[in-house]
Order: structure tokens, then sequence, then C-alpha cells
């Protein structure tokens, strides 16, 4: 009797231990896309969002961003920095952004990532998604916008060995707290240089940017070329403040990440890059005579989306709340808006070479309009 009642217990303990070895060895459900986060930094706790891309697993390593937002997402609800900037963009195209997408936020009671203790819980807040998330730390980059570009060169002159590539947006080191910065216009430069060394740099800016002039990009790049570093530098024509718009939008920018990192950076070679991009492509010079076929109204399920009119040798288009913008052309098809927009719109064809339709296409989405008849 006492037998019996001695192996019922083991027996119990063995079906137990054999429940939480199934249990352990169960797949762990982790949901993709942004998420909440927070972190804890001497003793304040900060909130934050990550973005895990829809394939992510556990198995393996991920590359990751670190993204530093703008003057105008600061905040403590941790979410406000997921509104503009690469986030929309990871919004827009999923599929250009497979990263680890990490989005730490400067509280109202701090202004600037260039303040020590933002810097560390930004840093803090990537080490912490690092670990848990599997993140690469060859392929780590740094990126962000106006306030987060001045935070890229912090970061990125404080952690020399941290980045494998980094691209400032709409950002400077001049800041503008500390006007006195400018007197130092011929050392700074350098010193920031120096630190960041081979490091790939990338720098967008507006032309025409009247809240962080583009000669804050413009001395940054002269630096960096100087001392020998991988810098890229693109100004956008007639572009203002929101070159990000621009820069995020860019498949290439994903791609050109990809293509770092930290283990190869000690064997680059210097280069340098200086591009003025246009503001919109050079008109094609086409047979103004097709612009009769594409006279007319063009409908979306029975509403008018656009008129088309021609005077002369130039085409306009009105939409249906009244605005009438010019279309230059791209070639004998497709349209643009003179404004930079990346918007296209392509004059389509029946078999028999009547106009059917527009092809209205942006960075977003695409619609079809049927022609009138």
């Amino acid at each position: 009797m006492r037998l019996r009642l001695a192996a019922r217990p083991l027996f119990v303990l063995i079906l137990s231990l054999f429940a939480g070895i199934a249990a352990n060895a169960a797949p762990r459900h982790i949901d993709t896309g942004f998420l909440n986060r927070h972190v804890v930094v001497n003793g304040a706790l900060y909130k934050y969002q990550v973005y895990l891309p829809e394939g992510w697993t556990e198995h393996g390593s991920w590359p990751v961003i670190l993204f530093l937002h703008g003057s105008g997402e600061r905040g403590s609800e941790g979410m406000d920095e997921t509104q503009i900037g690469l986030p929309q963009a990871i919004r827009l195209h999923p599929d250009h952004w497979p990263f680890i997408v990490v989005m730490p936020q400067v509280p109202f009671g701090h202004h600037h990532w260039t303040d020590p203790d933002m810097m560390q819980m930004a840093l803090a807040a990537l080490d912490q998604d690092t670990k848990e998330f599997h993140g690469d730390r060859d392929r780590t980059y740094l990126t962000g916008l106006s306030l987060g570009g001045y935070g890229v060169y912090e970061l990125a002159r404080y952690n020399p060995h941290r980045f494998a590539a980094i691209a400032p947006v709409s950002g400077g080191i001049f800041w503008s707290y500390r006007p006195e910065r400018w007197k130092e216009s011929t050392t700074l430069p350098a010193e920031y240089a120096r630190a960041i060394g081979r490091t790939p740099v990338w720098i967008f800016h507006g032309s025409d940017d009247n809240v962080v002039i583009v000669k804050q990009s413009q001395i940054m790049y002269e630096a960096l070329k100087a001392s020998g570093g991988n810098v890229r530098f693109w100004q956008y024509a007639g572009w203002r403040h929101n070159a990000w718009d621009k820069a995020y939008a860019l498949p290439d920018l994903a791609h050109w990440f990809l293509a770092h990192r930290l283990s190869s950076t000690p064997r680059l070679q210097p280069a340098a890059e200086e591009i003025l991009v246009p503001l919109h492509p050079v008109p094609a010079r086409i047979d103004y005579d097709v612009y009769d076929d594409y006279v007319g109204v063009y409908d979306d399920a029975g509403t008018a989306q656009a008129t088309i009119t021609r005077q002369g040798d130039r085409l306009f288009t009105k939409n249906r709340v009244g605005d009438v913008i010019e279309l230059l052309p791209e070639n004998s098809t497709s349209f643009f808006y003179p404004t930079g927009s990346p918007t296209r719109l392509i004059f389509e064809k029946d078999g028999n070479g009547e106009v059917k339709g527009i092809r209205f296409r942006d960075d977003r989405h695409e619609e079809f309009w049927e022609k009138r008849r």
C-alpha cells in the first residue's frame, strides 16, 4: 500500500515535467508591426515604439535601424514619433523596409537629441530591442530628421564604432540653441568628421529649407570629404524643410543601408558624391497633337476625377474640387505635376488605339479613371 502511494506522486511529477518541456518547446508568438515599448534609464521610464517586419522570426539575426524623430514629435506617450519620416514610409511600403526599427521619443521636458541623457536613452532602447528581437550588431544603422538629424551626427560622433551607416536628414551640427557654435565653423566640422571616420554617410537636405539652412549639410559634406570619409550629399532643388518625404521614399536608401556592415568599415575607400536632385524631370519633347486625344472627363465609379483640357502646347487637369494644374510630359503618355510630386497620370489606350482612361499613380497607390464617352 505504501508503494502505491509513493509511486503516485512520482508519476504526477513526471507528467508535470513533460508538460513543462512541451510548453517551453512551443513556439513563442510575437506580434509584428508597430509595438509599444518602454525603457528605464537612470530611474526614469520612457515610452517608445519598435517596428518588427512582417516576416520577423526568432531565427537568425535582423538588421536594425535607430530612428530619431523631429521637434514636432516630442512627447511622453511614445506614439507621435511614428507619424512622419521613416515610420510613415514603412506604413506606405513595408516591403521596402525589412528591418527592426527602434523609435525612441524625446519628452517635452527635454528639447534635444544632443542632450547626453537623451542619447543614453536612445542607445538603451536600441540595446534592449537588439537583444530581445535578435538584432544584428554588424548591420545596425542610424537615421533621423531635423532635430533627429542633429542627433544622428552627435550619436555618430560619440559612438564611432556602433553604426554601419548613417543618414542625417535636414540636420546639422550648429545647434539653434547654441548660436555661438557658428564661430567654430572652421574647426568643429572637422572634429565630427574625424570621429565619424569611414562610416558611410548619406546626407539629405532641401535647397530651400527655411528651418535648418542647407549650408549646415554642405559644411558637413565638405568636412567629411576632406577627411577621407565615405559620404554622399543629395540636395533637393526647390524643396523646403521636409526633405524626409523624398529621402525615405527612396527604395535605394534601404538598399544602401543593407550594403554596409560595421565589420567592413575599415576596408572602405574614401568616396564623395554630391547631387542636386531636380524638383521634377526635364519635360520631354513630344508631338503636342496627341493632347487632342487626351481632352475629356475621366470618371471613377461615376464621379469625375479629372477634366483634361488643352491650351496650345500645354495640357491641364482640373480635379474634382476645381483646382487647375498644368501637366508636363515625361513621355507621350505619362505626365507629372510641376510641383515635385511623385504623382504620375498615365493615359492608356484600348486595342483600337482609343484613349480608354488614366492610370493615376503616386507613391501610395494607383487608381484607374475611365474616360467618359
